[in-house]
């Protein structure tokens, strides 16, 4: 009698127990970009097109940013759109720019000692960004305006893939682990990467590509669920808040997540 209880409660945890992630359709927007890099919570989209100039489009408006010297942008971070930083893989090189797309910081790393050959970029808080090190294999957060680095982890054995963050945490991927940092630079997460090659995060959610599907790891959460979405070529996705955004080269989608 003791073992069929047990029985049926671990059954009836099983079919309770499992959150779900469900994608529904909010609307869609017909849409020409290269690469968007950003989403907020009033729509105003963050992107480049094929001459490498960076937009910032409003409901009312749209500014620019065109820099001829450095060409191709690699990544953009609009987390703070006070100080949205723009990097430049081939030239080692990092632009802020304010709110009106007006440049007011660069950081050009062939020029600081010791010389960093950085891979990866992102925000970080006040006047730094986290910034991989590829010759030491580290992640360190970079104090731009005093020119030094504030804290470094330990070094990592693979090779990375995405980097992204906030003010409070760093999320890492690596061909063989995901890695979650406070912003002290401490380890508070890792998983094992799953055939995960991209991330996007925004501060309700991490959400992480492998292949055509999509998955969350929410907020205050330890286990990463599937979501369940419509089944649509993804070229790119974004997420702001709890909406997720999936980009086909024509066409913008907005989806609600849900967990269930």
């Amino acid at each position: 009698m003791h073992k069929l209880y047990y029985i049926i409660a671990l059954i009836g945890f099983f079919c309770f127990g499992q959150e779900q992630v469900k994608a529904t359709i909010k609307d869609s927007t017909v849409f020409k970009a290269k690469d968007i890099f950003g989403v907020d919570t009033f729509g105003t989209l963050y992107y480049t097109t094929e001459d490498h100039t960076f937009y910032k489009k409003t409901q009312d408006t749209t500014i620019t940013y065109t820099n001829f010297q450095l060409s191709k942008i690699t990544s953009a971070n609009p987390f703070n759109p006070l100080k949205i930083n723009l990097f430049y893989r081939d030239f080692n090189t990092v632009i802020i720019l304010d709110n009106r797309l007006a440049e007011i910081f660069k950081i050009d790393f062939n020029t600081i000692q010791p010389y960093k050959n950085v891979s990866f970029v992102s925000t970080g808080f006040d006047n730094t960004l986290w910034v991989f090190n590829q010759d030491l294999q580290q992640l360190e957060l970079y104090d731009y305006k005093n020119k030094k680095v504030r804290l470094k982890t330990v070094p990592v054995q693979s090779q990375i893939l995405d980097l992204k963050s906030d003010y409070n945490y760093c999320f890492m991927l690596t061909e063989n682990y995901l890695y979650i940092y406070n912003y002290f630079g401490s380890l508070v997460s890792k998983y094992k990467n799953d055939g995960f090659e991209s991330m996007a995060f925004s501060k309700a959610h991490l959400v992480l590509k492998n292949e055509n599907k999509l998955y969350l790891l929410p907020k205050k959460k330890t286990q990463i669920l599937a979501v369940e979405h419509p089944n649509l070529l993804i070229n790119q996705f974004l997420v702001t808040n709890e909406t997720l955004y999936i980009y086909d080269d024509e066409i913008l989608r907005q989806y609600q997540l849900k967990l269930e």
